[in-house]
């Protein structure tokens, strides 16, 4: 019952087939959920929501719309940077007073902020009007995208370029590159990983970003109420622990309790490798499947630290980022991520949800998640030894940096590690995006939304196209029911 599952089990309910959707935690949502401690409500992963026209397409196929069944508060100003000299640059959703800004800074650059909005504008709409919505598993597919919109074509040499690339084709200022650099770390990645065409985002959040009234769980509230109101039924705390096969094709799933149910199709939103590899079982794949799956890399998970806080922090949007340069970026994925080792002095995102949504907290009260980076793998330790540590740590640095007087705020304190991910969301090694988003684990080269494999098996989530986020994940719902639609009898 994450975001792809239930958009693909809403969406397949409205076909008129039986659904049911089994989820392990007794939550629904996965990443995009919300938990509360003590009177104040946290989010357990992700924080807000922008490009939002998948989601509106899946919702219109459902009978209703996104704004009916969501209530999205609009963020402005989108984003303020904190300098390492203190000095603060707060970004406002519009883009033309975003340019003023920049030019305020590199009137070059300024310039330059004008033509780069037209190129990912651009971009935007055409992967919007293909990418998003329809399957990316052969080099047929991807014929077929150019076919229906092609304008597609122009664009795949940045598909091959980096994020980096785009972004220092168009701009020249270390001040201002800190601006945009952090965002590549959204799709878990260095900015001279991370595919070009993700270097639109720093335009596409002024398009807009959101956030629901009441947590981000309200999203996948809102799939579930609609998909159980066309005849959805979903079963929290019913982990499956192998999918049934018979000659090559699913039969249904077996229950961690022992149970087993029947199915002529099986769509899947875990992990890919968990799926294959545990799940269905090398026995029943190819040895060159075997080896494929094997082959995928997980995604990096990050450390979250929810904090309630008596009074009001020092900050003016709802997400705020220490100011990092994309080569500062590349290094430390080099040198921490490869090699294990913590920062000594974290940075990252700080997230202000009663900025926003007061409601959040009780009154005068306040929410932040604080998302200073980190990862899986440790040398020489793990996340049960250092998240102590590693908390206190956060919490000086950002007192020091960030937040004046952090510390003496604080009135509650949770952690999620990577460990606690793994642990409590079933994500392999934390992986919040599944795989890593590289160009070798993009479109045609990311596990098939429709098994290759085996018959009458679907896959929605990050592991499949278009990969890792709440409106992509959303996105792989609507493009498994399309193909269940196509390929599979009522």
């Amino acid at each position: 019952a994450g975001l792809g599952g239930l958009s693909a089990g809403a969406l397949l309910a409205g076909q008129g087939r039986r659904v049911l959707v089994l989820e392990q935690s007794r939550q629904i949502g996965g990443c995009c959920s919300t938990f509360e401690r003590d009177g104040y409500r946290f989010d357990v992963g992700a924080s807000i929501v922008e490009i939002i026209e998948p989601m509106e397409r899946v919702f219109e196929k459902l009978g209703t719309t996104l704004q009916k069944e969501v209530d999205l508060i609009a963020c402005d100003p989108i984003m303020s940077y904190i300098f390492p000299d203190g000095e603060r640059v707060t970004l406002p959703l519009s883009a033309e007073e975003t340019g003023q800004v920049i030019s305020a800074i590199s009137p070059e650059d300024g310039r330059r902020w004008r033509d780069f909005c037209v190129f990912a504008d651009d971009l935007m709409r055409v992967t919007l009007d293909t990418f998003f919505q329809m399957p990316a598993s052969t080099l047929g597919d991807m014929a077929a995208i150019i076919r229906k919109n092609p304008r597609f074509a122009r664009f795949l040499p940045v598909f091959l370029s980096s994020y980096q690339d785009v972004l220092q084709r168009y701009f020249k200022d270390d001040k201002v590159l800190r601006l945009m650099a952090y965002q590549a770390l959204y799709f878990g990645l260095p900015p001279y990983l991370v595919p070009g065409p993700y270097a639109m985002v720093p335009y596409s959040e002024h398009v807009g970003i959101y956030y629901p009234r009441g947590g981000m769980i309200r999203i996948p509230e809102a799939l579930r109420r609609v998909g159980e109101k066309l005849g959805m039924q979903v079963r929290t705390g019913a982990r499956v622990s192998r999918v049934l096969m018979e000659t090559g094709r699913v039969g249904g799933v077996r229950l961690a309790d022992g149970s087993e149910i029947s199915a002529d199709i099986v769509v899947s939103d875990i992990n890919a490798k968990t799926l294959y590899l545990d799940l269905i079982g090398e026995e029943h794949l190819p040895t060159p499947v075997v080896r494929g799956i094997k082959s995928y890399k997980y995604s990096i998970s990050v450390p979250m630290v929810y904090l309630a806080l008596d009074e009001s922090p020092e900050l003016e949007a709802h997400h705020s980022i220490i100011a990092i340069s994309p080569e500062e970026l590349n290094t430390y994925y080099h040198d921490q991520i490869l090699g294990g080792t913590l920062t000594d002095e974290p940075f990252g995102l700080i997230c202000w949800p009663t900025h926003s949504d007061p409601g959040l907290a009780p009154k005068k009260k306040h929410v932040l998640n604080l998302i200073p980076e980190g990862f899986y793998h440790l040398a020489g330790t793990d996340w049960e030894v250092e998240k102590p540590r590693f908390i206190e740590r956060t919490l000086d640095v950002y007192s020091q940096k960030a937040i004046p007087g952090l510390k003496d705020q604080v009135q509650v304190v949770e952690c999620s590690t990577p460990l606690d991910f793994e642990r409590r969301l079933m994500l392999p090694e934390g992986a919040i995006y599944a795989f890593q988003q590289d160009v070798p684990a993009q479109a045609v080269f990311r596990p098939a939304a429709r098994s290759r494999v085996v018959q009458g098996l679907y896959l929605t989530g990050a592991s499949t196209h278009p990969g890792g986020g709440v409106p992509t994940t959303i996105a792989s719902g609507l493009i498994a029911s399309r193909l269940i639609d196509k390929y599979e009898q009522h």
